[in-house]
């Protein structure tokens, strides 16, 4: 039998796989099911700033009693977070595998002040989705990462439960972004957040949301990144993330360097107990291939040991396509 454990951001997990922030971990009930099919982790599904916001907005707006609006700000803020930490409480009483709290937010407004209770309430870390949208085109790329760094030291003076930032792609230099989140204390990156992203409906002439599911096609920019940071950047752990629909997936990404995978899409196509195919999956390749720990082949293939690293940094498609008529 194959050793499957492996650390996340200060976590001890008894194999990658973690179950992604989703309407799949909203429950008590769905936590304690992935627990039983054999998870290493769950991130709950997050805590919306923007939610929190709006709540607040809509209700203050149907009371005739302006002086009523400093109580339904302080009701609905304490009501929604509230539910937020009973789950993290009720979960934390029902399973043993580590309960990962997640943070959505656009600002680095008063949210920061969530994180505490948080902590407070039994999470064993708390995951940050943090994403500014670049709309401003008098301010540089070093102007949006700031706020990003600004974020996470507050934070990291406030809790002492390890941080993960879960990043998105689009960042011109995702190394430096990660070397710099390392410097700062950062515990663990999750590559890659998988945004909203507009479509066109025809019909009704009107803007739709495209896809929320990932798809295999999606590895690729994973697995390449994670080669890469883990190359670079051999000491931050790394969860991959988006494009994993199998257990040959996983095995690709933990040669390349990844701690730990989340998945999600591929549950929701395909059920949850997929899980389990996933994990057995690697497990028999890991026998097959004589390997005892996931030590013993991750990173094997990253952009620091493998033998031609170029293949991570081609782009171009000349020596495929070039010949083509």
């Amino acid at each position: 039998m194959a050793n499957l454990t492996t650390s996340f951001a200060g976590l001890k997990l008894r194999n990658p796989f973690i179950i992604s922030s989703s309407g799949l971990t909203s429950s008590v009930e769905r936590i304690r099911k992935f627990d039983a099919l054999g998870a290493g982790a769950v991130v709950i599904k997050s805590l919306f700033e923007e939610q929190i916001l709006f709540e607040i907005d809509s209700l203050s707006t149907t009371s005739d009693y302006p002086e009523a609006f400093d109580y339904i700000n302080r009701y609905t803020k304490e009501n929604s977070v509230g539910e937020y930490l009973e789950l993290i409480r009720n979960a934390k009483k029902a399973v043993q595998i580590p309960v990962i709290a997640s943070i959505n937010c656009v600002t680095a407004g008063e949210w920061i002040n969530f994180a505490s209770q948080i902590e407070q309430a039994g999470a064993d870390a708390l995951e940050l989705n943090l994403f500014f949208m670049p709309v401003d085109k008098d301010k540089s790329a070093q102007d949006y990462e700031k706020v990003y760094f600004q974020v996470v030291e507050k934070l990291k003076a406030i809790i002492s439960i390890p941080l993960i930032i879960k990043i998105g792609a689009y960042f011109t230099n995702p190394l430096n972004l990660i070397n710099q989140l390392f410097y700062r204390k950062v515990d663990g990156v999750v590559m890659f957040n998988r945004f909203y992203s507009p479509d066109v409906d025809l019909d009704e002439m009107t803007l739709v949301s495209s896809d929320v599911f990932s798809s295999p096609a999606d590895l690729r920019n994973t697995l390449r990144w994670t080669g890469i940071v883990s190359g670079k950047i051999p000491e931050i752990n790394i969860a991959a993330s988006t494009g994993i629909h199998s257990g040959e997936a996983v095995i690709k990404l933990l040669l390349a360097g990844a701690t730990s995978v989340q998945v999600c899409s591929v549950l929701y196509k395909n059920g949850v107990e997929y899980l389990t195919d996933m994990i057995d999956k690697l497990e028999s390749w890991m026998l097959a291939n004589n390997y005892k720990s996931l030590d013993e082949f991750r990173g094997k293939m990253n952009y620091a040991n493998f033998k031609d690293p170029m293949v991570y940094e081609r782009s171009q498609f000349m020596k495929y396509f070039s010949n083509l008529h």
